[in-house]
């Protein structure tokens, strides 16, 4: 920041009470910008080094340089700050924070561990600053893979204040990913419903198979997690542009980078007919640019970068563009921008590949999906209106693979014995999962199971549970993560895939079946749980798709018994490649563009559809009575009859008015 703005401010800044200072600060950042509020804050800063406040106005100096990607000069103000005043916990917080993302993790807990033990008396602020504490110390320990003293953090946290929704949706994803069961424990503080109503989207989708819980759950997330808008952006570029000009189509996402999303639509970008849209990618993700990104950015029309702005200034962009139709591509995910969707920057708005479900909200119009992911009949369980395509998951088919695949033994697999994979994260494995793969390697002595990696933990409980099942745990063979390319070419060391239910293969399954390796997946009822079934039917593979649990085990075991067989599977699945609708992807492409076409005409002739969120609050309170850690939807035959039955129940206490789903007028 250039020292000579500061004698143009020096006067009246100077004199400036503190409550002043950060008004005017504030306003000057959002018209001018962080440099000049920078300035502001430096001026008076100097003027005022005797200020009983002063820690205050350092703490509001490093957010500003925080905002604007000065981490160093934040934590050179926040350490002042300190200095100046012990006491005050949040600089604490904050500083911890700017640790953090100076990559320093042990200084940040430090700071984290300093402000709880600052906080001796028991009163509201105390606590707030506790908790803030314990989160943020979890958070940071789970990334260093020290799960469990996250949970115990995560726990306290819970018990000071249980109504914490981010604490419950962190304690339960990390319990997934420890595959630390049951998933849903209740203790003194905190009661199963509580637990289950706390749970992210994401987290459901692969805890329980039931889409009307899901949508209910999505909804109740929508409303307290994302909340209201602040404001509502002036649609009048979108809606002035005339009909004979390309669409504008705007893709919003954290994840075109080196990332699943990232490798599944990098190569549509560039496939788009520019007669017909004209591309827009609003990136919110990290701040870096790896190979897949710059690919990505140099096939889109207009590359915009968000991640830097606050959720107003990015809305007001997209609308300020034009666009006509912005397609959501994170959902419920890391880094979604669902705030900024919230306030209506584009006439439309797609829900479609970057989380696996409805949003529940009231501003996505459609979620796109195929035949077999929503059969017709389903779309009561989503709150956008459906379209289809012929395949749902697009594919890149310029993926890089590495030329160079290791031997098993590099891999730590036996050279003679069946090797049955599953790659996907240790998140999506359940007991009825993990049941089944058990009882397909009894069945096959030789073979072995190959997983992605988690943590020691999350092994050793895996292990034990082998050893539990009179399984050698040296059966249980596990993957460490490694570049794309790398990791692909390793695949042709499996045998076959074993999908995951409820949340199974999406990106892996893919991935699997361009390397040539067979998937058995077992389609169940929710969205997650069916586009493994789509992939291997868009791949020409539809007997990979099983109906029950016994079929999935029968289906996985034969093709572990017979060589011959497999082979001939195996030199089918690359022939197929070519030809499927799979890895189709002008053909996806194309069908996306008439897509676009139809929901804009939809706009047009009045017809944009209306989100349906009727009695969600009633879907809500059944769904998150049942727990699903021993309980498998899938073995419920009359799913609807199951959600009637308890729907009347509710009904005879408090009357529930008919909607369009399952309680209509003859319920």
């Amino acid at each position: 920041m250039p020292d000579s703005a500061a004698p143009a401010v020096a006067p009246p800044i100077a004199s400036l009470s503190v409550v002043e200072l950060i008004n005017v600060a504030e306003t000057t950042r959002r018209e001018r910008g962080p440099a000049a509020a920078v300035a502001i804050y430096q001026v008076w800063i100097a003027a005022n080094g005797d200020n009983p406040l002063l820690y205050a106005v350092l703490f509001n100096f490093a957010v500003v340089l925080t905002d604007s990607g000065d981490l160093a000069g934040a934590r050179s103000q926040l350490e002042r700050a300190v200095v100046v005043n012990p006491d005050f916990i949040p600089t604490y917080i904050n500083l911890g924070r700017v640790y953090e993302r100076m990559g320093a993790a042990n200084l940040a807990v430090l700071q984290w561990t300093a402000a709880t033990d600052r906080l001796a008396p028991v009163n509201g602020q105390s606590i707030a600053h506790k908790t803030t504490a314990l989160n943020q110390t979890a958070r940071v320990l789970e990334g260093a893979n020290q799960d469990q003293p996250a949970e115990a953090m995560l726990r306290q946290s819970l018990d000071l204040d249980p109504r914490q929704r981010e604490a419950i949706q962190h304690l339960l994803a990390l319990r997934q990913r420890q595959v630390e069961w049951p998933i849903i424990d209740p203790w003194e503080r905190m009661d199963a419903q509580a637990l289950m109503t706390g749970m992210s989207p994401l987290s459901l989708a692969a805890y329980a198979d039931d889409p009307m819980t899901q949508l209910a759950a999505a909804w109740n997330y929508n409303r307290l997690d994302v909340g209201a808008p602040s404001e509502l952006m002036d649609l009048s570029v979108a809606l002035s542009r005339g009909d004979d000009q390309p669409l504008r189509i705007g893709y919003l996402s954290s994840d075109l980078r080196h990332h699943a999303i990232g490798h599944l639509t990098a190569e549509i970008y560039g496939l788009h007919d520019r007669s017909k849209v004209e591309v827009f990618a609003y990136y919110c993700g990290p701040e870096l640019t790896d190979p897949l990104q710059k690919r990505i950015m140099a096939d889109v029309d207009h590359w915009v970068a968000v991640n830097r702005m606050d959720d107003a200034t990015a809305a007001r962009r997209i609308a300020q563009d034009g666009i006509q139709i912005l397609i959501d591509v994170n959902g419920y995910t890391r880094d979604g921008r669902t705030r900024l969707l919230a306030m209506r920057p584009a006439p439309v708005i797609v829900n479609w590949l970057g989380f696996p479900g409805t949003t529940g909200s009231p501003y996505h119009h459609y979620i796109v999906a195929d035949d077999f992911i929503i059969p017709p009949g389903d779309e009561a369980f989503y709150s956008e209106k459906v379209l289809r395509l012929p395949c749902y998951q697009p594919n890149d088919r310029k993926r890089r693979v590495s030329p160079f695949p290791p031997a098993r033994r590099e891999a730590g697999l036996p050279d003679d014995a069946v090797v049955y994979c599953s790659f996907n994260g240790m998140q999506k494995i359940t007991p009825f999962t993990l049941d089944r793969w058990f009882t397909v390697l009894e069945r096959v002595e030789n073979s072995v199971l190959w997983l992605l990696s988690g943590s020691e933990d999350s092994h050793a409980r895996l292990r034990a549970k082998a050893a539990e099942r009179g399984l050698s745990p040296e059966r249980l063979v596990f993957a460490d993560k490694m570049a794309n390319p790398e990791h692909l070419a390793r695949y042709v060391l499996a045998d076959v895939f074993l999908d995951a239910l409820p949340y199974g293969a999406h990106t892996t399954a893919s991935d699997a079946l361009w390397m040539g390796v067979p998937i058995v997946t077992l389609a169940g009822r929710s969205f997650a749980a069916r586009v493994c079934g789509s992939i291997l039917r868009a791949a020409g593979l539809p007997e990979l798709v099983c109906d029950t649990p016994d079929a999935f085990v029968d289906t996985a075991v034969e093709l572990g018994l017979d060589a011959d067989r497999l082979a001939r599977l195996k030199a089918r699945i690359l022939t197929l490649r070519d030809d499927s609708v799979l890895f189709d992807t002008p053909g996806l492409v194309s069908a996306l563009e008439d897509l676009y076409a139809g929901m804009w005409r939809d706009l047009r002739e009045d017809r944009l559809p209306v989100p349906d969120l009727a009695n969600l609050d009633a879907y809500l309170e059944i769904g998150a009575a049942q727990t699903h850690d021993a309980f498998d939807m899938l073995s419920v035959e009359d799913h609807r009859g199951w959600w009637r039955e308890r729907l009347a129940r509710r009904h005879a206490h408090r009357p529930i008015p008919a909607d369009n789903r399952l309680w209509d007028q003859q319920s």
